[in-house]
């Protein structure tokens, strides 16, 4: 038989797959025949998250500039770089559009097809629209990937798993919550990819509570107000008298910041400087690991410090008090927090041009309002400060800091095994709503249609409703017969719904501390209890804890998930054409 390579899931990190496939393949797999199985019950190249058959109300978090799946020289790989369109360039959108989801599906269809005729002769494709329930096989031979609907598994020489997101099971909370809305009546809607939630039982007028304040809120949000009728007016939300009163709140009580809007000149900060491969390999090198909070956490602060002071001192030096020169020098050389505080104090004279990480990532932290309204006036001005200040080249720092958030988290993927509090950071940072919808949400606001609760918002089911509360309002709850869990499902692989994953489990699969599936940091193949590699899978995705901040990127920008999927490709290939040589003798 010709060489099998299953590959389960065929959204944009599938189809990336195959991008690199018909790259990597006249170099590494010439003149060998292999068939690949794509198995994903959704088209190939959208996949289930990016599928065009979704509301057009839907947009993408990016600008259309800044969407690319294909390579470029700043991806550091062994394979070709293979340029092609970006999304605004293959859409002819203006850069600064945030094109709706039903668009990056076309795109993600027209690179599938791209990379299928791309793929050398001899390498066939068939797709599967199927669910795959679960891998077989023995560790050293041939796996066996079983099917919905399907009595005979697939046979596969090597086996890729590329899952997306997925659905889990409640955690106990949730599930104690789930059963008191079905003892009394009320709405429990677990986290979910909102596109795919029924938000048929939220009732007009009514208020609904809402956990989460990121990007599946604003889905939410924008599904029951235009997508029941309302409209925008200018800065004025006209409502169809068909929304519900969202009450949401969140650990940090703030929405996610506004993306950029404005454009990069001048010189890019030198990155990586102080977190870079260097670094990584010195923490991989230990034989007694390392620890996210005291070893790898304080070189990320430096390294975005860095790339923040780079971009004040060079293009706003007129609000500096020393030589670009001379602070990077004492910069390096500060031995701690405490020594670089007081360096930045010097040389900075306006604290608001000073980086504080842990103010961004609590600006509730220790904040009391005496009543609701108030907090609500409070929120809406804080919203408004951080649309114009991410509007105004003149806060260009925080550029600077955003693409040190990208080279971080290039140096995160290759040190695997960091946590999810760094994945969540900075998607709060670096990968928040379009600024239009941050108005949205003061349009509604104003409107009455949504409402604040504040940070560490906690919910109780008592007295026949939830009820939930926050320190931000002390004395303020809000009841309601209605709570949304406005996330993604806890990619945790002990408690997926994907039966697939749940078998992996119970084989008995290295997991992070998170319960996310252990692989390796190298070419992503997936990890026993002992730590060896499993010879024939592989497994890339968020369920990992090799994940990476998504399957497109900037271009221009290193792409971790290109460097993820090329270095697979390669060793896959690699493995491949072994097989084969020891077949044909």
């Amino acid at each position: 038989m010709r060489p099998q390579l299953v590959i389960v899931g065929a959204g944009p990190r599938g189809t990336g797959l195959l991008e690199r496939i018909a790259a990597n393949a006249p170099e590494l797999y010439a003149g060998t025949g292999l068939d690949i199985h794509l198995v994903d019950p959704h088209p190939p190249g959208g996949g289930r998250i990016w599928r065009q058959a979704q509301s057009p109300l839907l947009w993408m978090n990016s600008h259309a500039e800044d969407v690319t799946m294909f390579t470029d020289d700043t991806v550091a790989m062994d394979g070709p770089v293979r340029e092609g369109p970006t999304l605004r360039e293959w859409a002819g959108l203006d850069g600064t559009t945030f094109a709706d989801r039903q668009l990056q599906g076309r795109y993600l269809r027209h690179v599938y097809e791209r990379a299928l005729a791309e793929l050398p002769d001899g390498i066939t494709v068939h797709h599967h629209p199927r669910r795959a329930l679960r891998v077989s096989g023995p560790r050293d031979g041939r796996q066996q990937v079983w099917l919905a609907g399907r009595p005979r598994p697939l046979l596969a020489d090597l086996v890729i798993l590329t899952l997306g997101h997925l659905d889990a099971e409640l955690d106990e909370e949730q599930a104690g919550l789930a059963a008191y809305a079905r003892a009394h009546g009320l709405v429990h809607l677990p986290p979910d990819f909102t596109a795919d939630t029924d938000l048929s039982p939220l009732r007009p007028g009514e208020p609904v509570l809402v956990r989460g304040f990121g990007l599946a809120f604003v889905d939410l949000m924008v599904l029951l107000t235009e997508g029941r009728g309302g409209r925008y007016e200018g800065d004025t939300y006209v409502p169809s008298g068909r929304e519900p009163v969202l009450y949401v709140g969140s650990r940090r009580g703030v929405p996610y910041h506004s993306k950029i809007g404005y454009g990069w000149t001048g010189d890019r900060p030198p990155l990586p400087r102080f977190f870079g491969p260097a670094e990584v390999g010195e923490l991989l090198a230990r034989p007694v690991g390392f620890d996210f909070r005291r070893d790898v956490w304080p070189l990320a602060e430096k390294e975005l410090g860095f790339a923040h002071y780079h971009r004040l001192f060079t293009a706003h030096a007129g609000r500096t008090a020393m030589a670009w020169a001379d602070f990077e020098e004492k910069y390096a050389a500060a031995a701690g927090p405490a020594e670089t505080r007081a360096l930045v104090a010097a040389a900075v004279p306006d604290p608001a041009d000073r980086l504080d990480l842990g103010a961004l990532d609590r600006p509730l932290e220790g904040v009391r309002y005496a009543s609701h309204e108030a907090f609500q006036e409070g929120l809406r001005r804080y919203v408004q400060s951080d649309l114009t200040r991410r509007h105004d080249a003149a806060h260009s720092a925080d550029l600077g800091v955003f693409l040190g958030l990208l080279s971080v988290y290039g140096q995160m993927v290759r040190l695997g095994g960091v946590g999810t509090w760094w994945h969540g950071f900075f998607s709060y940072l670096a990968s928040g709503p379009p600024g239009p919808r941050l108005r949205q949400m003061l349009a509604l606001s104003r409107a009455g249609l949504l409402r604040f609760v504040g940070a560490d918002m906690t919910v109780r089911a008592e007295g026949g409703v939830f009820r939930a509360a926050s320190p931000t309002v002390p004395g303020f709850a809000v009841e309601a017969r209605a709570l949304v869990e406005a996330r993604l499902p806890d990619p945790a692989v002990g408690r997926a719904r994907d039966s697939l994953l749940r078998e992996l489990h119970a084989d008995g699969v290295a997991e992070s501390p998170e319960g996310l599936l252990r692989v390796d940091p190298g070419d992503g193949r997936v990890l026993d209890p002992a730590g060896r590699p499993h010879p024939r899978r592989f497994a890339l995705g968020p369920y990992t804890d090799a994940r990476t901040s998504g399957a497109f990127t900037r271009p221009g920008t290193g792409g971790p998930a290109f460097r993820q999927n090329d270095a697979t490709v390669r060793a896959a290939l690699g493995i491949l054409r072994s097989l084969a040589g020891r077949a044909a003798a």
